[in-house]
């Protein structure tokens, strides 16, 4: 009996209504089947609360449940969706662009979203095979849908699948719909309310014309053509870690001129279940050791891995010693900053009206090296759909050139309005084009952009507080660096702090405040941030998505020469540890 198992009360209640309810007979076995074996785990994380639909759309682990990714929940909330997008354009004339990645059952949601859109009368123009994530929002754009659904867990474990939502302009939602679809969503308390039964004449399918269209729009972001013709033998090493970057970013490479591209084969093929990683993350060493070993073996230039859903890419260069070495989000976004503005300065493309972008997380390289071009450079809070607002409030008037995040996603030209590291890994190749045609390595351009520059460096902390202690946890820190900033750090006094709570800057050294000012992509949000005499940047932000508060440490010093770089490296290194220690960042 199910009472006797002493469950949660809401895991009861929702195991009660499954099993009364019109779900499928096999999904009912399943829970029967966890009642029957006594399996409490499993009865309670699948059922102790309903996944949540967030501002941008949900993500959890597949399998039965309220709590999980399946049929039930992806209907419910492709129907909230729907009754929004009906009611915010009056039903005229909608239709939607969905995608999907190498997920197990990527495929089964997409068509589930497709079935219920057009039930409820929207047109569903749904990708026949895997696509990348930026392709999803260039083809909302391109096809002048107004929204689009991408089915992706971007880079989490096998064990998850996720869902995205995109707006008319190719960004993922921002206020104020992101907020009125989460509350339709919330409204489908019951399945009666999902019509699942798919009306086939709404159903298109996206001709393949789109994926030509898509890679002359990557093809269109090269500033050294060339340059890469006369480095076409370049040696490119790249993995698509089993997931949709080998539907495109060989045949970008190729556009661009680069004839040596090795594909990690035992990687190229798409796979839910990532067969030769532990997760499928190009952050991680163990994600690119494959694509390392391959480049140690052809003695490669450049190493590129794509996550996924292809909207973040990692890369490592070889040092001096020979060695292959990771670059982090902020290397990687600043190196893509420092060849754009060198190569639109060289091509006098620069006429006063161009800006980049970054996160308030990302590197402060970014917005010295744009003050010395004379571009403007906006700070957005951390997500990418705000970078996508600046585009958004500034087309017409200015140029966006390129932006990143320190979370290895990053962006170059306006024709995307998501992350795309199709376009990336197109960039960083071409960058390193460039390096060689100068007679450096990529490792040398790095340094020379330090050197010039100066040698920044960013540490993170991730820390998890689970359950409802966890949250107040949280929240006491956040209390606590609001009422006593700390007075210095390595040394150095503190002697701003930036509340992007009510927007306020204070002075901590004659407590004098100013505004923050309302830029695009920047409004109310739970983040704090501080700043030393020397430079020091040290951010406090919860995240909206997870139990874990993250802390920034971001410090700076002066590169003397390349022979210097590892030592200088280290020092940095050590001054991040030394803050982290002070703060009791744990």
């Amino acid at each position: 009996m199910l009472s006797d198992l002493k469950l949660d009360k809401t895991a009861e209640k929702n195991i009660k209504k499954w099993l009364k309810g019109k779900y499928d007979e096999e999904t009912k076995e399943t829970i029967q089947n966890w009642i029957n074996n006594k399996d409490i785990t499993a009865l309670t994380d699948s059922f102790y609360k309903n996944l949540e639909f967030g501002t941008g759309g949900m993500r959890g682990e597949i399998g039965v449940g309220s709590n999980r990714m399946n049929k039930y929940t992806v209907g419910a909330a492709t129907q909230g969706l729907a009754n929004y997008l009906n009611k915010f354009y009056l039903g005229d004339n909608i239709s939607v662009a969905i995608a999907y990645d190498s997920r197990n059952f990527s495929p089964e949601f997409a068509q589930i979203a497709a079935d219920v859109l057009s039930s409820n009368g929207i047109t569903a123009h749904l990708y026949a095979e895997l696509r990348p994530t930026p392709q999803l929002s260039f083809t909302v754009r391109e096809l002048g849908c107004q929204a689009g659904i991408v089915i992706t867990a971007s880079h989490n474990p096998r064990e998850y699948n996720g869902y995205k939502v995109y707006w008319n302009d190719g960004s993922q939602v921002v206020s104020p719909h992101d907020k009125n679809i989460v509350k339709e969503v919330n409204d489908i308390t019951t399945i009666s309310k999902i019509k699942f039964r798919g009306v086939k004449k709404r159903i298109k399918t996206i001709r393949p014309s789109l994926d030509k269209k898509y890679l002359k729009a990557v093809k269109s972001i090269s500033v050294s053509p060339r340059i890469n013709r006369k480095q076409s033998d370049l040696k490119i090493v790249f993995s698509s870690i089993h997931g949709t970057g080998i539907t495109m970013v060989p045949d970008a490479l190729k556009q661009l001129g680069f004839e040596n591209v090795y594909v990690v084969e035992e990687q190229a093929k798409p796979d839910g279940n990532f067969p030769t990683v532990v997760y499928p993350n190009p952050e991680e060493k163990e994600a690119m050791s494959m694509a390392l070993a391959k480049a140690k073996e052809i003695d490669a230039d450049l190493v590129l891995a794509t996550d996924p859903d292809a909207d973040r890419v990692g890369m490592a260069v070889k040092d001096p010693s020979g060695e292959w070495q990771l670059l982090n989000g902020n290397q990687a976004a600043s190196l893509i900053i420092y060849y754009l503005l060198k190569a639109w300065k060289k091509g006098k493309k620069l006429t006063g009206s161009e800006f980049v972008a970054k996160t308030i997380v990302t590197t402060d390289l970014i917005d010295k090296m744009a003050a010395k071009a004379g571009v403007k450079c906006y700070n957005t809070l951390t997500g990418f759909k705000y970078i996508a607002q600046v585009i958004r409030e500034t087309e017409g008037s200015e140029t966006f050139i390129g932006g990143g995040e320190e979370s290895y996603g990053y962006l170059i030209g306006d024709k995307v309005r998501d992350k795309d590291a199709v376009a990336s890994c197109a960039i960083i190749a071409e960058l390193t084009a460039f390096a060689k045609h100068n007679g450096n390595s990529l490792f040398d351009f790095l340094a020379d952009m330090y050197k010039q520059y100066g040698f920044f460096y960013e540490g993170l902390v991730s820390v998890t507080k689970k359950g409802k202690s966890g949250a107040e946890e949280i929240q006491q820190m956040m209390a606590d660096f609001r009422a006593n900033p700390p007075a210095e750090m390595a040394g150095s006094p503190v002697i701003e702090m930036r509340d992007y709570k009510d927007l306020k800057s204070t002075n901590l050294l004659d407590k004098t405040q100013s505004d923050i000012a309302k830029d695009p992509g920047i409004e109310s949000s739970n983040v704090l941030q501080f700043f030393t005499q020397d430079g020091t940047k040290f951010t406090c932000r919860p995240s909206g998505t997870e139990p874990k508060i993250k802390f920034y440490i971001g410090v700076q010093g002066k590169l003397s020469s390349k022979e210097a770089y590892a030592e200088t490296f280290e020092g940095l290194k050590d001054k991040v540890s030394k803050i982290q220690e002070e703060l009791s960042l744990k």
